[in-house]
């Protein structure tokens, strides 16, 4: 293992098409819930504790070995909208591709084909974290930082805010990166023998809803 693959993979330039997504941002800062660099670093919180927290244990998971469909149809069955799961199918597809380039592997390449439109995002990640010769815990570390980067880097666009100040929130969710990450990572183990079942499934309604009214309008700066 090289614990610089983990680097390649959270770098917010690795070609997986996280760019074009905001993470609920963009919904939110037009519902006035995001307005400043406080109300950024609640929502990335927020985000962190419940979608980000099922995102990491299903990333861990399948970094550990746990079936990839089954994963699959754990996250279906964790994100009621279905706008969500499009863009987490899409983005899955996205990662994948980058991540047969960078690490060929028999399980990425047979994860392709069962899915060839797209698994979820965090299964592609676990598998591709596996492939690179990472474990659970960078998985899941991988997961939940891209979780509050993606909504914080989104925001910056969104209200010109400043970059110091978006990063600077993340620095002091650090604490609570860490804690997200372990309590994934210890759900991934139990799911390994205890099944799909054990992994979180905390919810983030208004996130849900604000995907299905994005996905409605007629001019938006990012895809989801």
């Amino acid at each position: 293992m090289t614990r610089a693959a983990l680097l390649v993979l959270a770098d917010g330039r690795f070609p997986a098409g996280g760019h074009a997504h905001s993470g609920g941002a963009e919904a939110a800062v037009k519902a006035g819930r995001i307005t400043g660099a406080a109300s950024l670093e609640d929502f990335c919180r927020g985000r962190l504790y419940t979608t980000g927290l099922v995102s990491a244990s299903l990333a861990a998971a399948a970094a550990l070995g746990a079936d990839p469909v089954a994963l699959d149809e754990a996250a279906d069955a964790r994100t009621p909208s279905p706008a969500l799961r499009v863009a987490a199918r899409r983005l899955g597809r996205q990662l994948m591709r980058a991540a047969r380039a960078a690490w060929p592997h028999p399980e990425l390449d047979a994860l392709a084909r069962r899915f060839p439109k797209g698994a979820h995002q965090p299964v592609v990640l676990g598998l591709t974290a596996r492939a690179a010769g990472l474990g659970a815990a960078d998985a899941a570390y991988c997961s939940a930082y891209e979780s509050v980067s993606g909504p914080a880097t989104a925001t910056v666009r969104l209200l010109s805010l400043d970059p110091f100040d978006a990063t600077a929130g993340l620095a002091r969710l650090a604490d609570d990166i860490d804690r997200v990450a372990s309590e994934a990572a210890e759900a991934a183990a139990r799911a390994v023998t205890d099944g799909v079942d054990a992994l979180p499934a905390a919810s983030a309604p208004l996130l849900e809803v604000g995907a299905e009214a994005h996905a409605a309008w007629a001019v938006r700066l990012f895809a989801s």
